[in-house]
């Protein structure tokens, strides 16, 4: 037996395989900062904790609906009623186990061989990968760090075709921590609004930003709500990954493709997680707050310090908790800077390059690490700056 020729279409998160390295190297004895792995630092909000232990003194330990459970459903549309400033209801809402399920459940209910689909590039890698897996052709559309990483709107113009069927925005984005301006959404909505294709919005690190206004969503201009998933979680915004708590919101029709997917793979998520996941709505936000609070003077402090480092430059991101740096005037590969930083300065980072073409020159840090540590990494990576240049002969 072998494995199917499909598996070899998949692709990986290079951020665990950075992290299996970097444990290795602790296990001899090295020290090592981690800013390789998105996620938040800060602990699950105590109320949501405590609603989950009650949750499961209760007995929701059972299976619930494949849909999710009505009184969540109901909270979501509630708030993304609110918060995107449109009107959904709880019928047009899928709970399921992670935001990653909404990706490729929305794609395998959508896509036949040989359509196309635009994404951004760098982006997450686990868009290419389910494209490819599908059969389906990737086509990526560059995001411009001139632009604050936004997408090139000519470029995106230009690669619609008949064939297009799925259209991918991330705002705020993985790995550059860029935000679509409003006026390019409104844009991109012309371009797509009478085409026979899709929007999936991925909105993971919506409540994470540190723009005047919160991010705006395409599915909130006109004619725009029936053409778009809306992607979102519990994840980033609770400091909840490994909860796996994620939701979609699209139109009724293809709820039921999303909902037999449901059953053919999860029957549903965890019941005392959702529990858990109203108690996160309907609690007290003052976590949250804080949190983004923290990430924005990180933010600050870690861009300032890279950009007194020669040959990095680091435009500060709109929101998400990553420094998307760039490092071409080092002269070195992407890949060869975020390997030498982690066995010479124990600073583990991913390389660029892993998000996409695009992403070459560039190595991606997460800042959801303490202001400390933070200092620390720069450090580190001033102490061995000359080597990194001596190592490719300049």
């Amino acid at each position: 037996m072998k494995l199917a020729e499909r598996i070899a279409r998949l692709d990986i998160e290079s951020a665990f395989d950075v992290l299996v390295k970097a444990r290795a190297l602790e296990a001899k004895g090295r020290s090592i900062v981690h800013l390789e792995i998105g996620e938040p630092d800060f602990p699950t909000p105590p109320n949501i904790v405590d609603a989950a232990k009650q949750a499961l003194d209760q007995g929701w330990t059972h299976y619930g609906p494949t849909q999710g459970l009505p009184e969540l459903r109901e909270s979501i549309a509630a708030y993304i009623s609110r918060t995107r400033s449109i009107s959904v209801s709880p019928r047009h809402v899928c709970v399921v186990p992670g935001a990653k399920p909404v990706l490729f459940f929305s794609m395998l209910a959508l896509l036949e061989p040989g359509d196309e689909v635009l994404y951004p590039d760098p982006g997450f890698p686990i868009y290419r990968s389910m494209i490819r897996y599908l059969g389906a052709t990737p086509v990526p559309v560059p995001l411009l760090e001139a632009r604050g990483f936004s997408l090139d709107l000519n470029i995106l113009r230009d690669k619609l075709s008949s064939r297009t069927r799925l259209l991918i925005l991330n705002s705020p984005q993985n790995p550059t921590g860029g935000v679509i301006p409003a006026e390019d959404l409104h844009e991109i909505a012309a371009m797509v609004r009478n085409r026979d294709l899709m929007v999936l919005s991925d909105e993971i690190y919506s409540r994470i930003y540190y723009t005047a206004e919160a991010p705006a969503s395409i599915a909130s201009l006109p004619g725009m709500l029936e053409k778009t998933i809306l992607l979102d979680g519990f994840s980033k915004t609770y400091s909840m990954t490994g909860w796996r708590l994620g939701y979609g919101v699209m139109p009724e029709w293809l709820v039921e493709g999303v909902n037999k997917l449901m059953v053919n793979s999860n029957s549903c998520a965890a019941s005392f997680t959702q529990r858990a996941a109203l108690s996160a709505l309907a609690g007290p936000q003052t976590a949250v707050e804080g949190m983004v609070n923290q990430f924005r003077q990180r933010r600050d402090v870690f861009c300032q310090a890279l950009n007194t480092i020669p040959g990095f430059r680091c435009v500060p991101p709109g929101g998400a908790f990553y420094a998307f740096a760039n490092i071409e005037e080092t002269g070195a590969a992407s890949t060869d800077v975020a390997d030498f930083l982690l066995e010479r300065a124990g600073v583990a980072c991913l390389n660029g390059g892993s998000f996409g073409e695009h992403g070459e020159g560039y190595v991606r840090f997460s800042f959801a690490n303490s202001l400390e540590n933070l200092q620390e990494a720069v450090r580190r990576i001033q102490a061995v700056r000359n080597d990194l240049i001596r190592k490719d002969g300049k």
